[in-house]
């Protein structure tokens, strides 16, 4: 008898569970994939019919690492995998099919990244500035300043926009930046350099404007919202003729960071307090050698 004809009630009826979820179609088609695949593994692997009830731990972790060693799948497709398992084992132990969910054992893989975000060159951040300093309809300060303001900060674009006047303080030799609601809903306070301490002032040159305003506004005198934000950058960098990568305001916010710690190495803590970071964790991939440099120094090793 075939592993789907045991197995195939339980299936739907999780099937029927996802359905009643916001989930996609194709994540609910993946998971049900997943399933089938976990079904089949099982029976071909034990020359017997699978039986929920039956399986162990012992049976999913095992699976994991044959994706892992045998089937040489990617992370992202373990991962996903290993996802699936867990919902589908979750609900079974919901609705009282098996005691315990033996699937939250299973652990998701990390992924390793070998290379560091990208960020934007000298010459690049100058053309990008250069372009953001000549726009047109009146807009070359405010994009002037945006550019600047994220290159000398870091901030996350939704800080940006949610910036008021009142969050800025600015004087001759210092000033800072005040991210009231930054992400996990914690505050910091930014110091401003010359450069964007420069570029604000010119901004708000002869403009009137009230403590509660946000700073950056559209041509129109509207808020910003991210994606329009986003294209005013991606703009910019098409104008720049900057084809390397794919500009957004977060590569910005990455070019900020990989010259921070360039030029102030070993600053991580620093570094993660700019940036609003919780873990040093998520600073870390700024200390990460790019593929391209650990070439260059295996190259230069290379002494026979």
């Amino acid at each position: 008898m075939s592993v789907m004809s045991n197995i195939k009630i339980t299936i739907n009826e999780f099937k029927q569970h996802l359905d009643q979820q916001d989930l996609s179609k194709n994540t609910i088609r993946n998971y049900i994939a997943d399933i089938k695949n976990f079904a089949s593994w099982y029976e071909e692997h034990h020359a017997e019919e699978i039986e929920v009830q039956k399986i162990t731990s012992y049976h999913l972790n095992f699976f994991r690492d044959q994706m892992i060693g045998a089937r040489r799948l990617k992370v992202s497709s373990v991962n996903r995998k290993t996802q699936s398992l867990r919902r589908f084992f979750r609900f079974l132990a919901e609705k009282k099919t098996i005691k315990i969910n033996i699937a939250d054992s299973i652990k998701f893989i990390r992924r390793t990244k070998s290379t560091k975000p990208n960020a934007l060159s000298k010459n690049e951040v100058h053309a990008l500035l250069s372009v953001a300093g000549n726009s047109s309809h009146g807009l070359s300060s405010r994009n002037y300043a945006v550019i600047q303001l994220i290159l000398q900060t870091g901030l996350r674009i939704s800080e940006l926009i949610n910036l008021q006047w009142r969050d800025l303080l600015l004087y001759e030799r210092s000033g800072s930046v005040r991210v009231v609601d930054g992400k996990g809903h914690r505050e910091r306070v930014i110091p401003l350099n010359s450069s964007a301490r420069k570029a604000v002032s010119s901004y708000i040159e002869n403009k009137e404007y009230d403590s509660t305003t946000p700073v950056f506004l559209s041509k129109h005198g509207k808020i910003h919202t991210p994606r329009a934000l986003q294209k005013v950058v991606s703009n910019l960098a098409t104008k720049a003729n900057i084809n390397r990568i794919r500009v957004t305001p977060h590569v910005l916010r990455h070019t900020f960071a990989t010259n921070y710690l360039r030029a102030n190495p070993g600053c991580l803590i620093e570094l993660a307090t700019l940036l609003g970071h919780e873990s040093l964790d998520t600073t870390a991939i700024y200390t990460k050698a790019s593929t391209e440099h650990l070439q260059e120094t295996l190259e230069k090793s290379l002494v026979y």
